[in-house]
């Protein structure tokens, strides 16, 4: 299977020259992802309302290569704040509590002050072995 990337659209993506998705190998390597809509490129200041954006942004990039959120294997959350992790779980436990991958929370500075967490994930695509 040969390389593909995926792109959301976002200008990040063009001004940063990256990728959202890279195809490679039977995974799907997914760039950290915030909290922006793409389409009005608005973003919430709810660090939960944000987290169910950058889950909804994955998703999109995930359907694109074959795969669901079912398919992560790996997940990285990145918050400038630590205290607004704990707003999140709810949302995590809804995208990933019955499938739950193996995950490492940081606290790190993000791009924008106005982002209150970054997703990055890994997904295996089914049927590869």
């Amino acid at each position: 299977m040969p390389r593909q990337t995926i792109s959301s659209g976002s200008v990040f993506e063009r001004d940063m020259a990256y990728s959202r998705a890279v195809v490679d190998g039977g995974f799907v390597f997914v760039a950290g992802t915030t909290g922006y809509n793409y389409a009005t490129m608005e973003i919430s200041p709810d660090p939960a309302v944000q987290a169910e954006q950058c889950l909804q942004n994955i998703n999109q990039a995930l359907t694109q290569a074959g795969a669901t959120l079912k398919d992560v294997v790996r997940v990285r959350y990145i918050l400038p704040e630590r205290e607004d992790f704990e707003l999140c779980w709810p949302i995590l436990r809804k995208y990933f509590g019955e499938n739950p991958p193996a995950a490492t929370m940081l606290v790190a500075g993000l791009y924008d002050p106005r982002m209150k967490i970054e997703v990055e994930v890994t997904a295996r695509l089914p049927g590869c072995t």
